[in-house]
């Protein structure tokens, strides 16, 4: 199965009838599970920290974040960053579905100079978005590197942007979670409890010198891991 998955992913990821089929799956799946799940006691109220802090940059970890999609409000104004790569298009796809802006980035397969070039372009797009007034959601750990691991980009952007870093985390009591996978994806299942949980907003001051910088990368680590095992606390019980 694994052999056949890595076969037809391009053809399929190329294809925008594919591409289009998949996205509105996704989408009501991701709708049926917020909408089957019940909000854990103690967890965060979203409209609340958007009144606090819009326009502010909120922090998703990689594989911790299919269900956050849902968890912004009808109406409210988000916009998330993908690469121009041929299998980001369906995570777009889906995003757009769910009433986000879509902001592109460097394609997944540029050599390194074109990637820079890219990645300088979406973090220009990014902090445009903030200065209008609409908040980017943005996942902190780097692709394929050390997962639960914030990187730079997300602290540059605050830094150029003057706005403030907010970690988010959501979980789910009923969950498949992707061992093998390099950040153990988390497929939220329905009919269980889910939690969001909210940390502090994380400032960066817009002359941070690059030790600073790696302060507030490291700051942003401890509190964005901090809110994911909160939110498993209240689902479970448990840390992950």
């Amino acid at each position: 199965m694994k052999r056949l998955w890595i076969k037809v992913r391009g053809p399929l990821a190329r294809s925008r009838a594919a591409n289009a089929i998949l996205a509105s799956l996704l989408t009501s799946a991701i709708r049926f599970v917020h909408r089957t799940t019940r909000l854990a006691e103690g967890s965060d109220d979203i409209a609340r920290a958007i009144d606090a802090h819009t326009p502010a940059i909120a922090a998703l970890w990689h594989g911790q974040h299919l269900l956050a999609p849902a968890i912004n409000p009808r109406g409210h104004r988000m916009a998330a960053l993908f690469s121009r790569s041929a299998d980001a298009e369906l995570n777009a796809r889906v995003a757009e579905r769910l009433g986000f802006d879509v902001v592109r980035g460097s394609g997944g397969r540029e050599g390194r100079h074109r990637a820079q070039k890219g990645g300088a372009r979406a973090l220009i797009a990014l902090k445009k978005t903030l200065d209008a007034g609409t908040n980017v959601a943005m996942i902190a750990d780097i692709p394929h590197g050390t997962p639960r691991e914030a990187g730079l980009g997300i602290v540059t952007l605050a830094k150029v942007s003057g706005r403030p870093v907010v970690p988010i985390a959501v979980a789910t009591s009923r969950r498949k979670v992707l061992e093998k996978t390099w950040d153990k994806t988390t497929i939220n299942l329905p009919f269980g409890r889910r939690a969001l949980a909210i940390g502090e907003a994380i400032h960066v001051a817009a002359d941070a010198t690059p030790q600073e910088l790696e302060e507030k990368r490291r700051e942003v680590t401890d509190a964005l891991n901090a809110a994911t095992r909160r939110a498993y606390r209240l689902v479970d019980g448990e840390d992950r």
